[in-house]
């Protein structure tokens, strides 16, 4: 069964979409078979990833508002080994027509249930807020990715996070782990970046990810251009980082998945 992956941060502008799209792309070079879920209303994955998101009649809203409708109508195939449910500003009132849905916080997990076995891997690009369709997709997931800009806005940000993390592992996905903190648009050379770090390191220890995703003009031409970063500069640094992190995902549960097999 594939991994279901929220990438989540209630903070807008911190790399969410760049790192769902990269590190999506980057599953796929490595031959695993990965599905993108665009849960924000404003579409930039979609976009991004060259879909006409505004012209789309069936996207995310479609499965998340009516049963009846099939996944399968809502996915796309973009990129050998990868697909995307899109989304566009119709997703904004999915959050309005759940409010007054039964379990309205097991509906992306129920649409999903049918089509984990087919990816390795499922990411789900977050909106920036702490909505039901964020709480929604930390249901669906098994796993969370923090990406986290490295300034002093955005690190405060991380302690609400965590504790609506907490509340829904409490009550409504138990089994809901922390994958990790990825640190984005890090530029090394700036000190205050620097301090930003060493904090979230000393308060987070255990889920500081080892891998740091540096600026890169790259990432903002990718989506202009409808390709993802390995498709305009493959050896770029951050082309690179995404890359390792993409290793870090796929190693990091393997001798609990080596155990189960053992014990089973």
């Amino acid at each position: 069964m594939g991994r279901v992956i929220a990438i989540i941060n209630q903070k807008g502008g911190v790399g969410k979409t760049t790192t769902t799209i990269s590190l999506g792309a980057a599953l796929a070079e490595k031959g695993m078979y990965t599905l993108l879920i665009d849960s924000d209303p404003q579409g930039a994955l979609s976009i991004g990833l060259g879909l006409p998101a505004y012209d789309l009649e069936f996207t995310l809203h479609s499965i998340l508002t009516d049963t009846r409708i099939p996944i399968a109508a809502v996915t796309h195939h973009v990129r050998p080994h990868l697909d995307i449910i899109p989304s566009n500003i119709d997703l904004a009132g999915a959050e309005l027509q759940l409010v007054g849905m039964m379990g309205r916080e097991f509906v992306m997990r129920d649409a999903l249930a049918n089509i984990r076995d087919k990816y390795n891997f499922v990411l789900i690009d977050c909106p920036p807020s702490l909505g039901l369709l964020t709480v929604n997709a930390l249901v669906a997931a098994d796993e969370i990715l923090v990406p986290l800009q490295c300034e002093f806005l955005a690190m405060r940000g991380l302690d609400a996070l965590i504790d609506v993390i907490a509340r829904v592992q409490r009550r409504l996905n138990p089994n809901l782990k922390m994958l990790g903190i990825v640190p984005t648009m890090y530029n090394p050379r700036r000190t205050h970046a620097r301090q930003v770090l060493d904090k979230v390191r000393a308060s987070y220890p255990n889920k500081l990810l080892n891998v740091e995703i540096k600026e890169s003009v790259r990432f903002a031409e990718a989506p202009q251009q409808h390709r993802t970063i390995f498709e305009i500069d493959k050896t770029n640094e951050g082309a690179e980082a995404y890359r390792k992190l993409a290793e870090v995902i796929i190693n990091v549960e393997q001798p609990e998945r080596q155990s189960q097999a053992t014990t089973s």
